[in-house]
């Protein structure tokens, strides 16, 4: 569950077009009223502020271009700029939409999270522990340069190793010394011969 886990499906082309068809519509044929529903997404796709700015901001210039066609007579010219406004506000919308969504999917995205099971997340460059570095060799950066095999990495015995063996040598010391004795009393190994 929380392991190393296939990385999420990616969309086919029909749902990412039948998502982006939805979107632009949403902006368009409601005659701008929900203009701020693909700019939403957009905001949600790019997370920059100014994304999410323009979704806040359309949402209550179409309900103020509504309010100003519903409050004034028909014949009035300002019903007419509020209508503009909303049909432009909808079209802008839905194609800003399209050109965002359109660059997103087209570009190849990079996720992150974990690295599968079979590549190395460490890099490289180091060199194992205990051996000097050595110079890198002068090479242009057209061709690349054949790298020799990695060797594995050779550790000094840590000092709990060498606890352990010094402590069993004085066990093995011990149980020779008192070897066949059952009241445990110091003799030698021939059992007081």
């Amino acid at each position: 569950m929380y392991g190393h886990g296939a990385a999420p499906p990616s969309r086919s082309a029909a749902t990412v077009i039948s998502l982006r068809v939805l979107f632009a519509a949403a902006g368009f044929l409601t005659c701008g009223l929900l203009a701020c529903v693909p700019l939403f997404r957009v905001a949600f796709l790019r997370g920059r502020a100014l994304d999410w700015a323009a979704a806040w901001v359309s949402l209550p210039v179409s309900i103020a271009c509504f309010a100003v066609v519903g409050a004034l007579p028909e014949e009035d010219y300002r019903t007419d700029i509020a209508v503009g406004s909303i049909m432009l506000l909808g079209l802008g919308s839905a194609i800003y939409f399209l050109i965002v969504d359109i660059g997103h999917h087209s570009t190849p995205r990079q996720l992150t999270g974990y690295a599968p099971p079979h590549v190395s997340t460490v890099p490289n460059q180091l060199p194992p522990y205990g051996c000097p570095p050595a110079a890198a060799p002068y090479a242009p950066t057209s061709t690349p340069v054949p790298q020799p095999p990695p060797q594995p990495p050779q550790h000094p015995a840590p000092a709990r190793i060498d606890q352990v063996r010094a402590e069993l040598d004085e066990l093995s010391d011990y149980l020779r010394r008192h070897q066949g004795r059952p009241d445990g009393t110091p003799g030698d190994a021939e059992g007081g011969r």
